[in-house]
């Protein structure tokens, strides 16, 4: 969805002295709204911390103490049709398919679970420092999101952490970045409780643009303060993006929009 831009620049001496007089400025990151193209129902008891699509299903991580879980959900129904639940000690987060296996972060506990795919058979557990927020697979490899301003590069066979991505949108860091999604090579990042994602670049940490979701869950249906958008999850064979939140009833798929300045 980027726009290419043609320029016709005019040379002179007296316009190339004004031109140098000038601080430079940094071009805005480009802005995007949306389009809502279906809307899919969603537990609206779920407090979701990770959304994944895969053949044709939902997978889905949910939060809060005691009430945690990993879910397979039919779309078209919001039919729960597998789910497994987290011990009430753990706060589960984000998570990722990599190889026939779900992997879930939890929230302060130092601590992940590995599952199988089929089943949700639990295969193994790992640990990693700070905490644990947003997931994605990107390669052979996942990215993790901690809260901060920083994206984490995770080992897919390990799981150990490879390196960290400093995310900047020009050279301001953004902070609280959570939920996490690989769509055309860019990681999709929710910041949270804003109704903003942003755009990243995984080889730059570069924000590439921002989406504004604002306005794509009427307030009356956000009961809760705690109702704030969360969950991103991307078709990449019939290029459908989907969006919902934190004890949202639905689930959107939208198109992009480019915002005109």
């Amino acid at each position: 969805m980027r726009l290419a831009m043609t320029f016709l620049i005019t040379l002179s001496v007296s316009g190339a002295r004004a031109q140098s007089a000038q601080p430079n400025k940094r071009a805005r990151t480009p802005e995007y709204t949306f389009k809502v193209v279906h809307i899919y129902p969603h537990d609206s008891s779920a407090f979701t911390q990770g959304l994944v699509y895969l053949n044709g299903f939902f997978y889905e991580g949910t939060g809060q103490n005691g009430r945690s879980s990993l879910r397979k959900v039919r779309i078209e129904t919001g039919e729960v049709l597998q789910r497994v639940d987290l011990s009430p000690e753990y706060f589960g987060e984000g998570i990722a398919i990599l190889r026939n296996e779900v992997v879930q972060l939890t929230w302060q506990s130092q601590k992940g679970f590995v599952y199988s795919l089929n089943g949700f058979k639990p295969l193994r557990e790992f640990s990693y420092t700070g905490e644990g927020w947003g997931l994605a697979a990107y390669g052979n490899d996942l990215v993790m999101s901690d809260g901060s301003s920083e994206i984490r590069v995770l080992d897919g066979r390990t799981l150990k952490e490879k390196r960290r991505i400093k995310v900047r949108d020009g050279d301001v860091p953004v902070l609280r970045l959570n939920e996490l999604e690989m769509v055309e090579g860019e990681i999709f990042a929710n910041i949270w409780q804003t109704d903003r994602i942003a755009r990243i670049s995984p080889a730059t940490g570069k924000v590439l643009g921002w989406i504004d979701l604002k306005g794509l869950l009427s307030p009356m249906y956000q009961l809760s303060r705690d109702a704030v958008l969360n969950g991103i999850a991307y078709d990449p064979a019939a290029k459908r993006l989907f969006v919902t939140g934190k004890l949202w009833p639905s689930i959107f798929e939208i198109q992009l929009v480019r915002k005109d300045h």
